[in-house]
């Protein structure tokens, strides 16, 4: 827990620079007039696309016969929304670890951890092969439990359990993969898969809260970045600067 509140404080501070502050914003934006031009270009397969959802989730007749009918539009209205964040937080989030990562990286490891020596135990491959698994495995719950997340309390904590998975699975290796050895970042991710895995549910809170979830991405990325570097540190046995 310490190690983790101390990554959350560290992701805080490392977020003040011209360079974090446009990172912050345009990956959100990115995504949002991505999702926005894909709805008006393909309104129609779209909406075939929710009404399929409605009769997967199993509300498609009840919807139609609520009165009056503006509480229904209202509803729509409101899983449209359910539906749309999380598309649009994996885009941003996926464009930030993308284009984003290597600059976080090098904010924290040059703010934080200058002496920590650089092993470049991944690579671009691994990344990509990473970042892929976690889209697919991540698209994969959040169809398959999507039925779930009108059952009250449990349906409520759902989205915050994929978004961890997807939180700690797309951050994880591009953190380690230029100081850690490819033995070290093996066993870090091993070793820690617990705390990574709270460490990406308790972010996920952050981007599930309107104009918090502007900052979310990259907060996340650095969240992780000084998680997991803090966690290299200490297994090479130095420490890590505090300011």
């Amino acid at each position: 827990m310490v190690a983790m509140l101390d990554a959350l404080a560290g992701a805080f501070r490392s977020l003040f620079s011209l360079r974090m502050l446009w990172l912050m914003v345009w990956p959100v934006l990115a995504a949002i007039v991505l999702w926005a031009v894909l709805a008006f270009v393909f309104w129609t397969p779209l909406q075939n696309a929710w009404l399929w959802l409605y009769e997967y989730l199993g509300i498609a007749q009840w919807m139609t016969g609520i009165e009056p009918a503006w509480i229904g539009a209202a509803l729509q209205v409101i899983l449209h929304l359910m539906l749309a964040v999380p598309l649009v937080m994996l885009t941003a989030l996926v464009l930030t670890a993308i284009f984003g990562m290597d600059a976080m990286v090098k904010t924290v490891s040059e703010g934080f951890f200058p002496q920590l020596e650089k092993r470049h135990g991944g690579g671009v491959i691994g990344s990509t092969a990473n970042a892929f698994i976690a889209v697919v495995v991540y698209l994969g719950l959040w169809i398959v439990t999507l039925p779930l997340w009108l059952l009250g309390p449990v349906g409520a904590v759902i989205p915050f359990i994929t978004a961890g998975y997807l939180n700690q699975r797309l951050f994880r290796y591009d953190a380690l993969a230029i100081h850690a050895d490819a033995g070290e970042l093996k066993a870090l991710i091993e070793g820690n898969r617990g705390a990574l895995w709270a460490l990406g549910i308790l972010l996920a809170l952050v981007q599930f809260v309107p104009l918090l979830n502007f900052f979310a991405p990259v907060f996340t990325g650095l969240a992780f970045i000084h998680f997991c570097l803090g966690k290299l540190h200490e297994r090479r046995g130095t420490q890590p600067l505090t300011a």
